[in-house]
């Protein structure tokens, strides 16, 4: 399966889709003008990697801030990551957030409460 990369731009964040790492990964800010079509790809992609996962899938949110359109998409990708623990894989999600950032680590939290996958809240000092 071919990975998928995106660079960052001003509205969407940097994406990084690797098959043969298990990593799924987003950096950045995410508002893109229409965020269903951004994210379609994404959860095309998941759906692809999920005929031959590997044994652990690490999801890689790092984003500084995203809007509400995008907030519906990220749970699409939840979702979508939730079919692949359901065969039996390991998936952990991998939750970024500024120090003093209380709003995207309540989210990371809200996720975690919404979904069936374990969240590791991470502190950092700068999302890059």
């Amino acid at each position: 399966m071919e990975d998928y990369n995106l660079e960052k731009t001003l509205k969407t964040p940097t994406v990084k889709l690797n098959a043969a790492e298990g990593v799924i990964e987003l950096t950045g800010r995410s508002i893109p003008e229409d965020a269903i079509a951004f994210y379609q790809p994404i959860l095309s992609w998941i759906e692809g990697y999920k005929n031959n996962p590997t044994e652990k899938t690490k999801l890689n949110i790092k984003l500084e801030y995203f809007n509400t359109a995008s907030s519906k998409c990220l749970l699409d990708v939840f979702k979508a990551a939730e079919g692949i623990r359901e065969m039996g894989k390991e998936v952990v999600v991998f939750w970024h957030f500024e120090e003093d950032d209380d709003d995207m680590e309540e989210a990371g939290e809200d996720y975690q409460a919404i979904v069936n996958l374990p969240f590791k809240l991470i502190e950092v000092d700068e999302i890059l």
